[in-house]
């Protein structure tokens, strides 16, 4: 029996070395989409906690032509520009067949989700006027 357990774990045992080596390395579009993502998740909440600031900070409100509301607009829509070269570069990172594909996959998600939170604002702000 205790020849059995030695025999099992030998390095004369060929038992796992026909395995394939499979996806070696991250997709550098995967990796670049990940990162584009959560720099763009970081900005866009700042960018949204600044303006809510600003708006409860005045007694009227923010003025929709000040220098800092066109600001704000300008980050709001450069980041969600962001987020779709985000998205592009994860969806393109799937089609590597030769790469890991996990930083694809949640970059692509990120960005989605942020875009979709960016529209969402986006509506409910023309609703309320």
């Amino acid at each position: 029996m205790n020849d059995f357990n030695q025999n099992i774990y030998s390095q004369n045992d060929t038992t796992y070395a026909a395995l394939p080596a499979g996806r070696t390395s991250h997709s550098g579009l995967g990796v670049s989409s990940f990162i584009t993502a959560c720099l763009g998740t970081i900005s866009m909440f700042g960018f949204i906690v600044t303006a809510a600031i600003i708006e409860s900070s005045s007694p009227n409100g923010m003025d929709a032509e000040s220098t800092q509301a066109v600001i704000l607009g300008l980050g709001m829509i450069g980041t969600a520009l962001a987020m779709l070269l985000s998205g592009g570069l994860g969806l393109a990172s799937l089609f590597q067949s030769t790469k890991k594909r996990i930083f694809g996959i949640l970059g692509l998600c990120i960005s989605g989700g942020v875009i979709m939170l960016f529209l969402l604002l986006l509506v409910v702000g023309l609703m309320i006027g």
